[in-house]
């Protein structure tokens, strides 16, 4: 009987994916079905799966949902005061005319910008100012989608409402994620920097390589140092060490930042009262503005505020920064359409929430089940067999599975994936080990994948086959992966 249940679930996930696959079934519904079939194939109760698989698993990931809407709200303010357009002119106007300069301006800053903002019509907007900027100086058409997602790709990587998702999905605190984004962010920037000056050498452009590599290695050293600086993926005596060596040091340049940060909120605060009168077509955008997109990520870095509070305050700040004559009508217009906007994947987690308690349970012992959650009893053994015991075994096997993130597959996380990281959950599988896997893999999801809206309106708009997108990235991705699959091998395996 056990072994019938078994061959069941794990048909029941491969057809679910082959749907995905196939795009026979969105992602919408095929969570939540795969969520009740997998409970009731497993021998879970229909009142138990009514009860805690549907009603608790829709709000398991309360915490991850709630900062994307906020997180949402805060993208679609920085739209509507022009602060994202303003901000991506200035950085061209700054970049002079060369075209490597240009490129990994541009990549800079749809990296900044995508820390915080999100959604395809944010995307479409900031592509509108960022394409013809980068054909302007001969890129071609397809480097420049190249750029544009990797930018994308970036900005991800730092995005605080992506990091609350690892937390409540695989029960990880903030401090145990932060390291290890912030050391693919740095692996991440080192591949776009090596993909812009191929690109830009198979255009056929005059390239001056010392200046290259001189401001690479700025770059380079600059997102190093933040890896590094916040990377506390160390062992508990490593880390006492450090923090026994910054001692003072430390607490001081924390205290300075909380100053710098509160003199410029008094210095925006003071602004707006002083432009109170200002006409509400005025367009200008005052440079404190351009801080709002940093604001919810520093607070979140540097003081460890609570993610929802950090992007309530970001929300403010931005309002205040931006603030004119009918500045409160932008922010309830921003309130209302940031929830519309991310409404596709708070669903979606809703899905993940109830794909999460059908595998591993409600979390408390149920009388009807005194020797634990069945499901999770029937897959345990049959994962603990699979699932890799060593970094090298690690390594290898998904760095080749790693395209699985590509087509809706297994490893994407707005697929099955998070339904993958339930079920190495219940083998018993090193969270942490998780995390490494879809944040290791998700640049040949978020970059590569010609599934992508935005892919797909990217390569249309620079008339580009996105298929070609595909095999124009997946090498540099590909390697990208296999650097943070490394990276997660040698910290968490």
């Amino acid at each position: 009987m056990q072994t019938l249940q078994l061959v069941a679930l794990v048909g029941i996930f491969v057809l679910m994916a082959l749907l995905m696959f196939l795009r026979k079934l969105p992602a919408l519904l095929a969570l939540p079905l795969m969520a009740v079939l997998i409970a009731l194939v497993g021998g879970i109760g229909l009142p138990d799966v009514l009860e805690h698989v549907i009603g608790a698993g829709a709000v398991k990931l309360h915490v991850a949902y709630t900062v994307a809407l906020f997180g949402s709200m805060l993208s679609v303010i920085l739209q509507k005061t022009r602060v994202v357009e303003s901000f991506v002119k200035k950085g061209a106007e700054l970049s002079g005319d060369n075209p490597w300069l240009i490129a990994v301006s541009m990549l800079a800053i749809i990296a900044l910008l995508f820390t915080t903002v999100t959604g395809l019509g944010a995307i479409i907007m900031v592509a509108t100012i960022v394409l013809p900027i980068l054909s302007s100086v001969g890129i071609s058409g397809l480097a420049t989608v190249g750029i544009f997602l990797f930018g994308l790709s970036i900005g991800g990587t730092l995005n605080a409402t992506n990091w609350a998702v690892y937390v409540s999905v695989l029960g990880l605190e903030l401090e145990q994620v932060r390291p290890f984004a912030l050391l693919m962010f740095a692996v991440s920037t080192t591949a776009a920097l090596v993909y812009i000056t191929w690109q830009l050498h198979r255009d056929g452009q005059d390239l001056n390589l010392r200046r290259i590599i001189v401001t690479s290695s700025v770059l380079l050293l600059v997102a190093a140092g933040l890896a590094v600086g916040y990377s506390y993926g160390l062992p508990d005596a490593t880390r006492q060490q450090i923090d026994a060596l910054a001692g003072q040091v430390g607490t001081a340049l924390k205290w300075a930042a909380a100053a710098g940060m509160l003199a410029l909120a008094l210095l925006v605060s003071v602004r707006a009262v002083l432009r109170k009168n200002a006409p509400a077509g005025t367009t200008e955008v005052h440079w404190s503005a351009y801080f709002a997109p940093l604001v919810p990520l520093l607070l979140i870095l540097l003081f460890g505020v609570n993610f929802i509070a950090a992007f309530v305050l970001g929300l403010l700040y931005a309002f205040a920064s931006t603030y004119r004559r009918g500045s409160l009508n932008v922010l309830t217009q921003a309130v209302l359409e940031g929830g519309a906007v991310v409404m596709p994947a708070v669903v979606l987690m809703f899905g993940i929430g109830m794909l999460l308690v059908a595998i591993m349970g409600p979390g408390t012992p149920l009388p009807n089940y005194p020797n634990g959650w069945p499901v999770l009893g029937l897959l345990r053994p049959l994962l603990q067999f699979v699932l890799p015991h060593y970094g090298w075994s690690y390594l290898l096997i998904f760095t080749l599975a790693a395209p699985l993130a590509l087509y809706r597959g297994p490893l994407n996380v707005w697929g099955m994936g998070y339904g993958l990281a339930a079920v190495f959950l219940a083998s018993g599988f090193n969270p942490l080990a998780i995390m490494g896997l879809l944040m290791a893999v998700g640049p040949i999801q978020s970059i590569s994948d010609p599934t992508n809206t935005q892919n797909v309106w990217l390569a249309n708009e620079m008339r580009v086959d996105v298929q070609k997108v595909l095999w124009n990235t997946l090498p540099y991705t590909w390697v990208l992966a296999f650097a943070g699959l490394l990276l997660a091998a040698l910290m968490f395996m």
